[in-house]
């Protein structure tokens, strides 16, 4: 098995953390923002986990391990889920989603940044 396999599991295991971490602290604001939250999410994760699969299978998983490795990171959006509602503070959640929605949500504006617009800036034909 290649170690990129390896490096791609470790990845999406703390990329599912800061998705726990936000739906947690979403939901902490409030229902609708919650819903909203997951929902993005959800349609974030389906592409996604599917190029992690072709990623683990490349690099020399069998299809039964893959996907055994895939729901194996799934647990990190548990343990982030978990840990968005260790950490409320007992004045109230507002203390908690303070600190966690900015982070997660700059986390994922400078993957986006770093990953996406490079690309986009190398694309010669915008259509």
């Amino acid at each position: 098995l290649q170690i990129s396999g390896y490096l791609n599991l470790l990845a999406n295991t703390i990329d599912n953390f800061t998705h726990g971490l936000a739906v947690a602290a979403s939901f902490l604001v409030s229902r609708k923002v919650g819903l909203l939250t997951t929902t993005a999410i959800l349609l974030h994760e389906i592409p996604h986990e599917v190029g992690d699969f072709a990623i683990l299978l490349r690099a020399g998983f069998d299809r039964w391990s893959a996907a055994k490795m895939q729901l194996s990171t799934a647990l990190g959006g548990i343990l982030g889920t978990c840990f968005a509602i260790c950490a409320q503070s007992p004045k109230g959640a507002g203390e908690t989603v303070a600190w966690i929605l900015p982070f997660t949500s700059g986390g994922f504006l400078y993957i986006a940044l770093v990953n996406v617009v490079p690309d986009l800036l190398e694309e010669k034909n915008p259509w």
